[in-house]
C-alpha cells in the first residue's frame, strides 16, 4: 500500500508540517518493533540457533542476502528520492496505479507456487526478492507489495511471500530508521516529543493489529482488493492534480 506515500499524502491533506521528516522517521520504529514482537518466537529461535543450527544460519544468510540491494539503493539514491520524488505527487500517483496493475497481473498470470515455506526459499530467489524490494525506494512503490509480488514471481506461495516480506522488513526498516535518524538528529526537540510519542505508539498498535488480519485476507482473497485500492487512489491523485491541487 506504500506507507511512505500515504504519509506524504496525509501531510498535504492535513496541512501537517514535518520539518526534516522527523515525525516520519521516528514513528518507523513503532512499526519495526511491532513486527519484531509478532515474530518474536521465530527471531529468538534463529538468533539462539546461530552458533549451532545450520537451518538458523541459512535463514539469517537468506535475509542478509535479500536486504543488500535495498541498502545499496538507499545509500546511492536516498538524497535524490527525498529531495525530488517525495515532493512530486504525480510520481507516487503513477506508481500507485502501475503497482496495482502489476499485482493484478501477477495474481492472475504469475508462476505456479513451488515453495510453501519461508525457510525453503533458495538463496538465489531470496536475492531476487531483494531486487524487487530495491524498487520500493520510489514513493508509492510499497515495500511490502514489491517484496510479496517478488516472492510470488520467485515461486513462493502467497502466505510465504508475505511472511518473507515481514521478516525482510525488520533489517530493512531498521537500517532506514538508523540512516534517517542520523540525518535529522539535530532537528529533534523536546517540543515535538509528545506528537512523536503519539505517532510511535499509534504505529506500533496499528501494525500489531493489521499484520495477522492482512495474512488472513491474502490467504482467502489474494491481493486484488489492495491492487484495486492502489489504482483508485492513484487515479484520484492524478485527478486532483489535474484540477490544480498541490
Amino acid at each position: 500500500m506504500s506507507s511512505t506515500a500515504h504519509l506524504l499524502l496525509g501531510e498535504k491533506l492535513l496541512g501537517f508540517s514535518d520539518p526534516m521528516g522527523v515525525f516520519t522517521v521516528m514513528i518507523q520504529l513503532g512499526s519495526i518493533l511491532a513486527i519484531v514482537w509478532l515474530y518474536r518466537e521465530k527471531i529468538v529461535q534463529v538468533v539462539a540457533g546461530l552458533p549451532s543450527d545450520p537451518a538458523a544460519r541459512r535463514f539469517a544468510l537468506m535475509i542478509v542476502i535479500a536486504v543488500i540491494p535495498a541498502l545499496v539503493a538507499g545509500a546511492l539514491l536516498s538524497s535524490f528520492v527525498k529531495s525530488v520524488l517525495y515532493a512530486t505527487p504525480a510520481v507516487y500517483a503513477v506508481t500507485f496505479i502501475v503497482g496495482g496493475i502489476i499485482m493484478l497481473i501477477v495474481e492472475r498470470f504469475g508462476p505456479r507456487p513451488t515453495i510453501s515455506g519461508v525457510d525453503q526459499t533458495p538463496l538465489s530467489r531470496a536475492f531476487g526478492v531483494g531486487l524487487c524490494q530495491m524498487l520500493a525506494i520510489v514513493p508509492g512503490v510499497s515495500r511490502s507489495g514489491a517484496t510479496i509480488v517478488g516472492g510470488m514471481l520467485m515461486g513462493l506461495d502467497r502466505p510465504s511471500a508475505a511472511e518473507f516480506s515481514f521478516f525482510l522488513a525488520i533489517p530493512t526498516m531498521a537500517a532506514a530508521f538508523g540512516h534517517d535518524l542520523l540525518e535529522v538528529r539535530h532537528s529533534l526537540s523536546t517540543e515535538r516529543a509528545v506528537e512523536i510519542a503519539i505517532g510511535f505508539v499509534t504505529a506500533f498498535i496499528a501494525s500489531v493489529l493489521v499484520v495477522r488480519p492482512f495474512l488472513a485476507v491474502i490467504r482467502r482473497s489474494g491481493f486484488a482488493p489492495f491492487a484495486w485500492y492502489r489504482i483508485a487512489v492513484g487515479v484520484a491523485i492524478l485527478a486532483a492534480l489535474a484540477v490544480g491541487w498541490r
